[in-house]
C-alpha cells in the first residue's frame, strides 16, 4: 500500500475545521471525496494538526494511503482540479509505507495575525482590535510562555491528556498595521494559541499585569477561556520533522499598510 506526504494550503472560513465530522464540512472530508473519486476507493489520510473551525494553513502536511499506485504529478492535477478553490495542494511526494504526518512530526509553528486598523481586505485573515496596545509590554509578557509549562488555564481540558507542553519559542514583530504572533512547539492543546493571544491582548490593552499571567501559569484559571482571540487571524504556518531545517520567518499572509 503505497504512502505519500501531502502539503496543503486552504482557507479556514468555510469550514468546520480540519477533522471529518458528519453533517458538516471539513477539510479533511473534502480531501477524502476527492480521493476517493481519483481512486475509485476508499483511502486514509491524517493530518499533522486539527485546525479549529474558521483557522486556516499555509502549510498543513498529511499522510494518503491507498490501495493503488499513481503517478505523482498527475495526483497534484488531480486533487487541484476536483478540490475546492479554498484548498490547494502544494505538493506530493513518496513517502515511507509507516510515514504518519501526525506521530512523525517533531514540531509545529502557528501564525496569529492582529491588525491595529479596519481593514477592507482582510477581515477574514485578522483579528481587529480597536484599542491601542502596549506592544513591548506584550512583547516582555510573552517571554513566560517560553519552556515547558503547564498550559491547563490556556486550553479546553481533555480527558487523560497531559496538559504540559514544551513551547520552543514565541516571536512576536510588526508590519506595518498588523502584529504579528509566531508560536513553534512539539504539540498545541485544543484553543491553546488562541487562548495565549487573547491574554497577551489583555496585557497589551492594560487590563491584567505580568504577575496574574504567571498565577494562571502556576494554578489553574478558567478567566483566559474568556479572551479566546477570534478564529480568523490564525494559521498553522509549518509543520517540521526528523532532518527538517528551522524555517525562515515568512512574510505576513496580508498586507496593511
Amino acid at each position: 500500500m503505497p504512502t505519500w506526504k501531502m502539503t496543503i494550503e486552504y482557507d479556514g472560513e468555510r469550514y468546520s475545521g480540519w477533522q471529518q465530522q458528519e453533517n458538516a464540512k471539513t477539510i479533511q472530508g473534502e480531501l477524502l471525496k476527492v480521493a476517493g473519486k481519483i481512486f475509485s476507493d476508499k483511502v486514509e489520510i491524517g493530518g499533522a494538526g486539527r485546525t479549529d473551525a474558521g483557522v486556516h494553513a499555509l502549510e498543513q502536511v498529511a499522510h494518503l494511503r491507498a490501495k493503488n499506485n499513481f503517478p505523482v504529478k498527475d495526483l497534484i492535477v488531480n486533487f487541484n482540479k476536483l478540490l475546492p478553490k479554498d484548498i490547494n495542494i502544494l505538493d506530493i511526494e513518496l513517502a515511507p509505507r509507516n510515514f504518519d504526518a501526525r506521530r512523525d512530526a517533531i514540531s509545529r509553528s502557528y501564525l496569529y495575525q492582529i491588525s491595529t486598523r479596519r481593514t477592507a481586505f482582510g477581515k477574514a485573515y485578522v483579528w481587529w482590535v480597536r484599542d491601542r496596545l502596549d506592544f513591548k509590554a506584550m512583547q516582555q509578557a510573552s517571554k513566560l510562555f517560553v519552556g515547558l509549562k503547564d498550559f491547563r488555564s490556556f486550553c479546553e481540558i481533555e480527558e487523560n491528556k497531559s496538559t504540559l507542553v514544551k513551547v520552543e519559542s514565541l516571536d512576536l514583530s510588526i508590519s506595518n498595521s498588523l502584529i504579528l504572533f509566531r508560536i513553534s512547539a512539539s504539540h498545541f492543546l485544543w484553543k491553546m494559541v488562541r487562548r495565549i493571544i487573547g491574554t497577551l491582548v489583555e496585557i497589551g490593552r492594560g487590563n491584567i499585569t505580568e504577575k496574574r499571567l504567571i498565577d494562571f501559569l502556576d494554578n489553574y484559571s478558567n478567566t483566559p477561556a474568556s479572551w479566546t482571540a477570534p478564529p480568523s487571524g490564525l494559521m498553522l504556518e509549518k509543520i517540521l520533522y526528523p532532518g527538517d531545517l528551522k524555517p525562515s520567518l515568512k512574510n505576513p499572509l496580508i498586507f496593511v499598510s
